[in-house]
């Protein structure tokens, strides 16, 4: 191209195709300044380039208007294709918000049966057909149903109905590796003639109609990946999608923002998609409507007004709620702990409050900080912060405990602290396990930290519990132990390791919450362990929740509380609103009741965590 024909702006992507870069022709550098004034995620990359993350520049189209030589702008490609079905999405979707699905839009039970195609042979349920149905009027879609309502199934059907109109050959699916199963055994019992499904190991299997990759693998795999879906028309699900929350900004979402666009159809589906509030929905759905999905959730959530906010946005996602499973209601209980001892003596110094004891070793405690994971710990039991000779020692009980020295540090006796005392959570969880084990029902312990487990794993060695976590070796038989073996009376894990993908509502009822962090999200996966739909009826599920009085606890349950409320508003569930408010446990003694004990929130740490 000679000189005089030379575009003034080239517009394209960059490597990782998450971000457009901007670059201008040298008489253009000042018109380039004020265009990029209106992008201001922009980064000037020199004096005639800009790097826009894709989503602000999607949002942003209407500055380009301001160039002054529109004719000589050069596209690439891909980028415009791209900007085209954002436009005509934005559309539709913007259509639907301000009028909402005319009953004309979304196709009938009988029209979504005919959609699926001849080779489909598997059963739906009237709330999977009418989700069916709402995905398949809109372009796009997001499915939030909650565990058990079958969205593998949905995104399937929805899979095979662009495949019946020619419009998807092949479907990437992204889901953490515990829901591979599930994505195995349904694309069998679903097609008549099932597809050819491959777990990605390696480079992408060009063969493959269905391919599974774990989130972990996307960043490294984007090449071969982006390859595999120009092939011939897709389809990509995210699975779990809250894995990439936090969009353009971390690993998994950049990876999963570059390759949405390369597909014809985006679905994602969760059943928690905001366990943080407003940001995560925004990078949810920016994969659902780059450039719309972002502007539309700020717009919504502005006023503070969430009834309105999920009104507006309830068009753009299905939701099948629990109380259209049909399952037996539970609330789950806050059991309150009070510290005491050197316990509490330990705690408070490590909050700021010292005793005199405490004074002497004011710098040690000093030294071990207030991080919040080390406050959730000491909640628990202030040994944990003790390194032990491994990583996951476990804590070990003196039985009966020692009498602590009156002339010794404090620090010092925090250093042997399970010779002197066993705290008061492990008490409870002993407590419970053991009658739960008398009336022949199990028990599910959760805790946030390996070292927990591993002490638990001790101190409830006679009920020869089931131990899963990061680490463990063999998952699948301490899975198996669990379900099979009568004598195997609990099972110990964390929610980041099972919290998704696993059923256990058969075999066991009773969960017990030995701490929890702030991710809600988290907690309320794990809730569905085992309250899921096939929950025989009349089952009672019982939840207990374990906090230390006065302690981080107590700011946890209140943010949880605040996170499950918005999420509950947004998509005008009641029941996952419920969830926050946890109900005080009945009296566990004779003349003692819980409520009685809890404080008043004083938790000098809290406005730093």
């Amino acid at each position: 191209m000679s000189e005089a024909t030379e575009p003034s702006l080239r517009l394209g992507f960059d490597v990782s195709r998450t971000k457009a870069v901007l670059q201008a022709a040298a008489p253009y550098g000042m018109d380039l300044t004020h265009l990029a004034a209106g992008f201001p995620e922009g980064v000037r990359l020199g004096q005639l380039m800009v790097e826009v993350p894709l989503d602000g520049f999607l949002t942003g189209l209407n500055v380009l208007s301001d160039w002054p030589a529109a004719e000589s702008v050069h596209w690439d490609g891909d980028l415009l294709a791209l900007v085209n079905d954002v436009l005509d999405d934005a559309d539709q979707a913007e259509n639907y918000l301000v009028r909402g699905a005319a009953e004309s839009d979304v196709p009938g039970d009988e029209s979504v049966m005919a959609a699926l195609g001849p080779d489909w042979q598997a059963d739906l349920t009237p709330f999977q057909v009418r989700d069916i149905g709402r995905l398949l009027s809109m372009r796009h879609g997001a499915n939030f149903s909650v565990p058990g309502a079958g969205k593998t199934r949905v995104g399937l059907a929805v899979y095979a109905a662009m495949k019946e109109r020619g419009l998807a050959r092949r479907l990437l699916v992204v889901s953490p590796k515990s829901a591979y199963e599930s994505w195995l055994s349904e694309s069998q019992e679903c097609f008549g003639s099932p597809p050819a499904i491959r777990i990605m190991g390696g480079p992408p299997d060009p063969h493959a109609e269905i391919l599974v990759v774990n989130y972990e693998r996307l960043d490294r795999s984007l090449a071969g990946l982006a390859g595999w879906l120009r092939a011939a028309p897709s389809m990509v699900i995210l699975d779990e999608a809250h894995r990439m929350k936090l969009g353009a900004q971390g690993t998994y979402g950049s990876a999963c923002m570059a390759l949405g666009p390369l597909s014809r159809r985006r679905l994602i589906l969760t059943g928690t998609p905001a366990p943080n509030g407003a940001r995560d929905l925004e990078n949810l759905l920016s994969f659902v409507w780059p450039g719309h999905g972002r502007r539309v959730v700020t717009q919504a959530v502005a006023g503070g007004d969430l009834a309105h906010a999920s009104s507006v946005l309830r068009p753009l996602f299905t939701r099948t709620t629990k109380s259209e499973l049909g399952l037996p209601p539970f609330q789950p209980v806050i059991r309150t702990v009070e510290l005491d001892g050197l316990h509490r003596e330990i705690y408070d110094a490590l909050v700021g409050r010292f005793t005199a004891r405490a004074e002497a070793s004011r710098d040690d405690f000093d030294a071990l900080g207030k991080a919040m994971l080390r406050l959730l710990m000491a909640a628990t039991s202030p040994a944990l912060l003790v390194e032990g000779s491994s990583r996951y020692e476990p804590l070990n009980f003196q039985v009966p405990p020692l009498e602590a020295a009156e002339d010794e540090s404090l620090f010092t006796l925090l250093q042997k602290l399970p010779q002197h005392e066993m705290p008061p959570k492990y008490q409870a969880v002993r407590d419970i396990v053991s009658r739960n084990a008398a009336a022949g029902r199990k028990t599910l312990l959760w805790s946030t930290f390996v070292r927990n487990i591993t002490s638990l794993e001790r101190l409830l060695s006679v009920y020869q519990p089931a131990v899963v976590h990061g680490g463990t070796p063999d998952r699948e038989e301490q899975i198996r132990r669990f379900r099979q073996d009568p004598d195997c009376c609990v099972l110990i894990s964390n929610p980041a390791t099972l919290g998704e993908g696993i059923s256990l509502h058969r075999e066991c009822h009773d969960a017990v919450y030995v701490d929890r962090d702030f991710m809600a999200g988290r907690f309320l996966q794990s809730l569905d362990r085992i309250h899921r739909l096939g929950l025989a009826s009349g089952t009672e599920t019982r939840v207990t929740v374990l906090a230390s009085a006065g302690t981080i606890d107590e700011v946890v349950t209140l943010r949880l509380a605040e996170k499950l409320e918005f999420m509950g508003a947004i998509l005008d569930d009641p029941a996952v609103r419920q969830l926050g408010d946890l109900q005080e446990e009945r009296p566990v003694a004779a003349g003692m009741d819980e409520a009685d004990m809890r404080a008043l929130l004083r938790h000098i740490g809290a406005a730093r965590v």
